[in-house]
């Protein structure tokens, strides 16, 4: 397989091999999984052997929300381009999404740029930071790699741990930085509530994404809310992975909650860099008090992307398409489950949703599970991110050679056997340090 024995190659060169974690083969099939493209169009993607396979996964870590190799982004992409990247002026379609953006959230005013949503919510943190004058930051979820979010492990080295991603070491965050990133979890409003008693003169931000794998429980993130508008902290929303997935902008539209501050990445450009934060006025002003400025945040290529994708995603009514197809994938699973007996629990929004399995060895049978679709020809993960490009006749086929995994997975369960029929190791979780 030319792509393995590229990652190996790779694996000498590059420190944990990968850019992203998330893209790591051993996540999926060490050893067997394609690992590298060289082409992606639609929801085809061609591996370096000529394999062709049916992403049925994550497309793009949720970024390609139209699909990949979209030709009216891709179109705009080129013009960009040839009217020219890069320039001494600025590009005038940073003051044009701006503008879309504050449409799309009435409630914001002011708009910054970067290119990936790590940095962004960096930005997001300096500015609820140089606003309020305070260091400390409630948060719960993932937020990416930088200094302000894992220093919560700088006290409790496992305190990440139940926040999506486990194993996130501290190695290289200054220590001074210990007790500045303060963790509760989702729908505990009575873990807030003990952090904001101890902190409340000295908390800039709370930081959340509005909703992920749960529903807010009744009055959650109003109270949320509440909690931020007495203390005087930022209210930061994390929407890099949720918004462009429900509707065109944040989902906290749907939910009826304001932030003070909001950041996108991922699916707005679907899969080119961009990243925005968006932001009351009076907050985001604060962004002048503080040096906050990198070159390639004023490229072309980033905006132009993303007004082409937000054009088509409201046009199409893109959000639609997706829950549609997400909820037959979902209802799917559960019905392939359910005829062979396994036991499987299928639970996020239809536009970013996954399933369980309620097994011992769950971990060889994800792996085995992956294994199977591979040979079938999907990219297969127990999780499944749809794009505008999927098409029910997609999922019809994909749900049919699922009914026959899952069937080979309640089987291996019966016998016991889900390590022995793998082909190489398990599946990794988590981070970890590759040898």
């Amino acid at each position: 397989m030319k792509g393995q024995d590229l990652y190996r190659r790779a694996k000498r060169l590059i420190p944990g091999g990968t850019q992203l974690l998330s893209k790591r083969p051993e996540m999926f099939l060490p050893e067997l999984w394609p690992a590298y493209y060289s082409e992606a169009r639609g929801v085809e993607v061609v591996d370096l052997d000529g394999n062709v396979y049916l992403d049925m996964s994550i497309m793009g870590v949720g970024a390609c929300v139209l699909g990949y190799a979209d030709p009216e982004v891709d179109d705009a992409v080129r013009a960009a381009v040839g009217r020219g990247a890069m320039c001494t002026l600025n590009a005038p379609e940073e003051v044009e999404l701006a503008e879309v953006l504050c449409d799309l959230h009435p409630w914001a005013e002011m708009v910054r740029y970067a290119r990936s949503g790590g940095e962004a919510m960096s930005m997001a943190v300096r500015i609820a930071r140089a606003h309020t004058g305070r260091d400390k930051v409630a948060f719960c979820g993932y937020h990416g790699w930088t200094d302000w979010y894992l220093a919560a492990n700088l006290g409790d080295e496992d305190a990440l741990d139940g926040q999506l991603m486990s194993g996130l070491a501290p190695a290289g965050v200054p220590r001074a930085l210990r007790g500045t990133a303060l963790p509760f979890h989702y729908n505990r409003i009575d873990q807030l509530k003990a952090i904001v008693d101890a902190n409340r003169d000295s908390l800039a931000a709370i930081v959340m994404e509005p909703q992920r794998g749960q529903a807010p429980a009744p009055g959650f993130l109003e109270e949320v809310r509440d909690i931020a508008g007495e203390i005087g902290a930022v209210l930061v929303f994390d929407e890099i992975t949720t918004g462009f997935r429900m509707t065109a902008g944040g989902i906290h539209l749907l939910l009826g909650v304001r932030p003070d501050i909001a950041v996108f990445a991922k699916a707005m450009a679907n899969g080119y860099a961009m990243a925005a934060v968006i932001g009351t006025g009076q907050v985001m002003q604060a962004a002048q008090s503080t040096f906050i400025s990198s070159t390639n945040w004023t490229e072309r290529i980033g905006p132009a992307a993303a007004l082409a994708t937000i054009r088509k995603y409201r046009r199409e009514n893109v959000a639609g398409h997706l829950i549609r197809i997400g909820t037959l994938v979902m209802e799917g699973w559960r019905e392939a489950a359910k005829e062979c007996g396994l036991a499987l629990h299928a639970d996020g929004l239809p536009s970013l949703n996954h399933f369980s399995l309620d097994h011992e060895d769950a971990l060889f049978l994800y792996t085995l599970f992956i294994q199977i679709m591979l040979e079938k020809g999907y990219l297969a993960f127990h999780q499944f991110k749809p794009s505008f490009a999927h098409q029910e006749r997609h999922v019809a086929a994909y749900l049919k050679d699922v009914g026959d995994a899952f069937a080979t997975l309640s089987e291996a369960v019966r016998q016991g056997d889900a390590r022995k029929r793998l082909r190489g190791p398990v599946a990794r979780t988590g981070f970890y340090r590759l040898t």
